[in-house]
């Protein structure tokens, strides 16, 4: 199998003087209504061996869920455009920082708890804290995706949530591996991110996230939304 990196990303990384390769799997466009199981089967199980690690990113999985809305099909209420005036806005992409972003996280979390995280964050950010709002809101509201030049068509104009379930997603699809690899369903970009489901234990859920740290997976037309860790030889 020829593996190639993505531009400017590595195969292979080092953790705690273990060296892992990062190999990205392209695939076809993922869009509503398609299974992901279909998806890990066509493209992810014949390359897979045993004792590998198949991480997924969640935007794939939360498009197959239906969980992606075009953004003239949001209509922000009066607080999320205030709301989404008020976040920080960051170069790996837009988050709540616009109303429909911040309208989805509404609906998604509710409403008292996102106005108490914007409350919160507001008050600790004047003592130099960053990070409360999302801390607060939740998994549900850091995995809301916005639409950005980099994203493929015709998502560069969706709004994007976080997957349902990502426990049992990654569960189901270690299972449709025949258990040669875990599974984990990742958030991740290139500031960092986060691993939301995971069929492996908390520690190694930590060390996975450290193999995938810097994105290997990259976050523009890549069209790799999921890949292989395997211990480099």
């Amino acid at each position: 199998m020829t593996v190639e990196a993505n531009d400017g990303k590595q195969l292979v990384t080092e953790v705690d003087g273990v060296r892992y390769e990062r190999i990205p799997i392209k695939t076809r466009l993922v869009v509503d209504g398609d299974d992901i199981s279909q998806i890990v089967t066509e493209f992810a199980a014949p390359l897979v061996q045993a004792g590998d690690v198949l991480f997924v990113t969640e935007k794939i999985v939360a498009i197959a869920q239906g969980r992606a809305y075009p953004i003239d099909s949001v209509t922000p209420r009066p607080l999320a455009r205030w709301l989404s005036q008020r976040v920080t806005k960051t170069p790996a992409g837009i988050g709540l920082g616009m109303p429909e972003t911040m309208e989805m996280a509404l609906q998604e979390c509710g409403v008292p708890r996102i106005v108490f995280a914007a409350g919160v964050a507001a008050i600790t950010k004047l003592f130099g804290r960053r990070g409360d709002f999302y801390r607060i809101a939740g998994t549900q509201a850091r995995g809301i995706d916005g639409p950005t030049s980099g994203t493929i068509p015709p998502y560069n104009h969706y709004v994007v949530l976080a997957p349902a379930k990502p426990d049992a997603v990654a569960r189901e699809l270690r299972e449709l591996l025949g258990g040669r690899a875990e599974v984990v369903i990742v958030d991740m970009n290139d500031l960092g991110g986060d691993i939301i489901g995971s069929t492996v234990s908390a520690s190694v859920t930590k060390r996975i996230r450290s193999v995938l740290l810097d994105n290997p997976l990259g976050q523009g037309h890549q069209s790799t939304p999921m890949g292989i860790i395997r211990p480099a030889s």
